[in-house]
């Protein structure tokens, strides 16, 4: 059955607390969801802001190819008539083929909030959703509260559901505005109304009782045929529905369509689009689409999943556009370390023994503290000297840094020196802080020889204290991310020293970039392909 969609993650995502998107990012998120195969776009509420009338402004020079632009607001003000109210004058002006409108469903909300009769409410609702279709709009009417209207009152509830259908909606929307419904209860009333009104039903959920997604699932089994939310889960409060959670299950088990198998494999790289025009982090462990959605660390699952990935995966990860990943850490049995070898053909290169000695060196490295999880570029490393035993391009003979500080201005300088098979090399320079200073010595010591090297650059730099028991006295990981304008990878050092931990993850960074120039191994650097992808 052909389910539509309503995404309002331009409108309704935008009330979340750290969800903010410019005029652009709005109209370039609008096509992308266009191109995804979306029914409806909720861009905003026209005349509530500056940047919601400059975006319907705009809106009109986008060529969408298939969904339909959609304008929010609510129903006319009681003191108003309907076509001198403002806000539904801004609807009209907006220009779109459909208008999305919210009315009151709760009898609570009609006495406290709007102040008027709960004759006076039936009447905004009527006769707004009548202006707008006898100007030629589409009109979705969003039942405001509407569960726990129906809770309260339940026969005031369907009479403003009758207002709305008598005078022409296109879409009766339920709405679980508080988000605290659970599916049983909500499956319930669904039935009530569509034994009531045929057409089209719609399903709006919030996320409080975070069953947003399970009640939205429900009430298409109950006879929604229209379904709202954001990507991402984003909206106030504790979000909307996850819309990429939605139309994944809605597809993959339930049967029905929405988007379509071939658009449902875009979904992954949508959703974390719009994650990063919002400035947010896809989480890790968001459902389909996280970087750990797919992702296995325990032995005995990699040991299984090499065998028949259904055995710990309800979906193959690229019918969402995800992939398989396999984590490395103390938990990892030796079938980790074989999954990514044979993954790219490589494990005939590594005997039993060095398949045994990586695993054991890694397992003991976690355990100091080391998170091989984050860091590619170390695991990388580590697997090449793996493979090239005794292989020593450098050898670190001693370094120093000194900061001083006078006049309110400090000054940090370092000292290294290296052994390299052309002899011994030491650099002196000053940097902004150590990290800098260390890094300038380094490269001094090793560009002569090995030029290259001046294209790997730091891009992020991130410490953590592993236990807090200790305060300044405790250990600390070091988390460096690097780029060579090709790729990135991280690098991790740990000490009871930061400066240590961070000159340890330098070397290794120099150390693995001079390995790959020492062996182009095209097989070899994909062993890491999992972890570098979508750094």
């Amino acid at each position: 059955m052909k389910i539509f969609t309503f995404d309002t993650t331009l409108r309704d995502g935008t009330q979340g607390e750290a969800v903010s998107f410019s005029v652009e990012d709005k109209l370039v998120i609008a096509q992308k969801l266009d191109e995804l195969g979306i029914d409806y776009i909720e861009g905003g509420w026209p005349g509530s802001n500056p940047r919601d009338k400059e975006f319907f402004a705009r809106a009109r020079e986008l060529r969408l190819k298939h969904a339909k632009l959609t304008a929010f607001g609510s129903t006319r003000f009681a003191r108003n008539r309907v076509h001198q109210d403002q806000n539904v004058r801004n609807l009209l002006e907006a220009s779109t083929p459909v208008c999305s409108i919210f009315g009151k469903s709760w009898d609570l909300h009609v006495h406290r909030a709007l102040g008027i009769s709960e004759e006076e409410n039936l009447l905004l609702i009527g006769e707004t959703v009548k202006y707008l279709k006898d100007h030629g709009r589409e009109v979705v009417y969003d039942a405001e509260h509407f569960f726990d209207g129906y809770q309260a009152n339940p026969s005031y509830a369907l009479r403003t559901l009758e207002a709305a259908k008598q005078a022409g909606a296109d879409v009766l929307c339920l709405c679980d505005t508080n988000g605290g419904t659970l599916p049983h209860r909500l499956v319930e009333v669904i039935a009530e109304v569509r034994k009531r009104f045929d057409g089209v039903l719609g399903i709006h959920c919030h996320n409080d009782a975070d069953v947003a997604v399970a009640n939205t699932l429900a009430a298409v089994e109950a006879g929604c045929t229209h379904v709202q939310g954001c990507f991402n889960g984003y909206g106030e409060r504790c979000g909307n529905a996850n819309l990429v959670s939605v139309l994944a299950n809605l597809e993959l088990k339930l049967g029905h369509t929405t988007i379509g198998p071939e658009k449902l494999a875009q979904l992954t790289s949508v959703a974390r689009f719009i994650a990063e025009l919002a400035n947010l982090s896809v989480r890790n462990d968001q459902p389909y689409v996280g970087r750990s959605a797919f992702a296995h660390k325990g032995g005995v699952h990699v040991s299984a999943v090499l065998k028949d990935s259904s055995t710990y995966e309800h979906i193959r990860p690229e019918l969402v556009g995800n992939r398989q990943r396999v984590l490395l850490s103390d938990l990892s049995g030796r079938s980790n370390i074989l999954y990514k070898l044979k993954q790219h053909g490589l494990v005939d290169r590594l005997d039993e023994k060095s398949h045994r000695e990586l695993l054991d060196r890694i397992k003991h490295m976690e355990f100091q503290g080391y998170e091989l999880e984050a860091a590619e570029g170390t695991f990388e490393l580590l697997v090449r000297e793996a493979l090239h035993p005794g292989l020593q391009l450098f050898e670190v003979i001693s370094y120093e840094v000194t900061t001083r500080h006078a006049n309110k201005d400090s000054q940090t300088v370092a000292t290294v020196t290296l052994k390299t098979q052309d002899g011994i090399h030491s650099a002196t320079a000053s940097g902004h802080g150590p990290m800098n200073a260390l890094d300038l010595c380094l490269r001094q010591c090793l560009s002569q020889r090995y030029p290259a090297i001046s294209n790997v650059r730091l891009v992020d730099y991130k410490v953590r204290v592993l236990d807090t028991k200790k305060g300044t006295a405790e250990k600390v990981r070091v988390l460096v991310e690097w780029s060579d304008h090709r790729r990135s990878w991280a690098t991790v050092g740990v000490s009871d020293n930061i400066i240590d931990a961070s000159w340890h993850a330098l070397v290794d960074a120099i150390r693995l970039e001079l390995m790959r120039l020492m062996e182009k191994d095209d097989t070899l650097e994909k062993v890491v392909e999992d972890y570098c992808w979508g750094v």
